[in-house]
């Protein structure tokens, strides 16, 4: 069914005249008239009783009228809806990231709530291997990664730049130093995080370079758990210094460098190169751009 059929019938019953509606939506009589047989047709009843002097509406011209207005209606909030999505006052954003990239995120977050109140923020936690899949499929709008996927169908903007930090507690042997090389290391004991990353190939690969012995002891499943650990002096971890900045900032931790490990952590947000963003990505990309 013609909406614009429903909408020329709804205008013709409100001002029970079919030229004054012809007047109102700028067509002749005889344009409003054919239209109005079309839809008797498309439906197979009689809308209008033209037999009457004034124009009166059958019964199933006054069921039809009543699902023209909801219809009319419909198209109100559907317009107005689409409205609010441009002035980013409704809609929805899905983020996907890992469980320390998540941290990068909460200050542009809190910016974007303040600035965005009404849109729904939901951010994702993800294994980084699987977020390039799911911003392909369109299970996520924008993906928070720390490696470049390599794929021309995602778009990467480098948004940070981090880096490892070797961290122990305040009591270690170690916690009063400035820098440490990497062969001084072959006996502590590392508290790893068991999810693959390409920083902890890195690690690894530094100590086989080097040729220093790499006791990762005690893995755990989030970076939560490694930070506790080693406060507690259990151990000591590389970790991503965006992680570990408010426990350095009340002594809870101890940064040391290690010479041979420089190794910077890009923080790329990542989105689809060819679908198109929905309103609330675009504000949150601008967002990020500004710093």
């Amino acid at each position: 069914m013609e909406l614009h059929a429903l909408r020329v019938f709804l205008t013709v019953a409100n001002e029970k005249s079919f030229s004054r509606a012809g007047e109102k939506l700028l067509r002749t009589q005889p344009a409003i008239s054919l239209a109005i047989q079309r839809l008797e047709q498309m439906l197979g009843e009689k809308l209008i009783d033209r037999s009457a002097k004034d124009l009166l509406l059958t019964d199933a011209g006054k069921i039809v009228l009543e699902y023209a207005r909801r219809f009319e209606n419909l198209q109100s909030d559907l317009e107005n809806a689409l409205a609010e999505l441009r002035d980013k006052s409704a809609g929805r954003l899905t983020i996907g990231a890992n469980e320390s990239s998540t941290l990068y995120l909460l200050d542009h977050i809190d910016r974007y709530r303040r600035l965005y109140p009404k849109i729904r923020v939901q951010v994702r936690r993800s294994l980084s291997s699987k977020i390039p899949a799911e911003l392909i499929d369109g299970e996520l709008e924008l993906g928070i990664l720390t490696y470049d996927p390599e794929d021309e169908r995602l778009v990467t903007r480098v948004i940070y730049t981090d880096h490892l930090a070797f961290v122990t507690s305040p009591q270690h042997r170690l916690a009063a130093r400035a820098e440490v090389s990497i062969t001084e290391l072959g006996g502590e004991t590392f508290i790893a995080h068991n999810v693959v990353s390409p920083y902890r190939r890195v690690v690894i690969r530094e100590f086989q370079h080097y040729k220093v012995p790499l006791h990762m002891d005690l893995e755990m499943p989030t970076v939560e758990s490694i930070r506790k650990m080693v406060e507690r002096n259990e151990g000591v971890a590389f970790l991503p210094k965006m992680c570990v900045e408010e426990e350095l900032r009340h002594g809870l931790l101890r940064e040391v460098k290690v010479k041979e490990m420089e190794v910077e952590r890009k923080i790329r947000l990542v989105y689809p190169a060819k679908r198109a963003l929905s309103h609330a990505a675009e504000a949150f990309l601008d967002l990020v751009g500004q710093g």
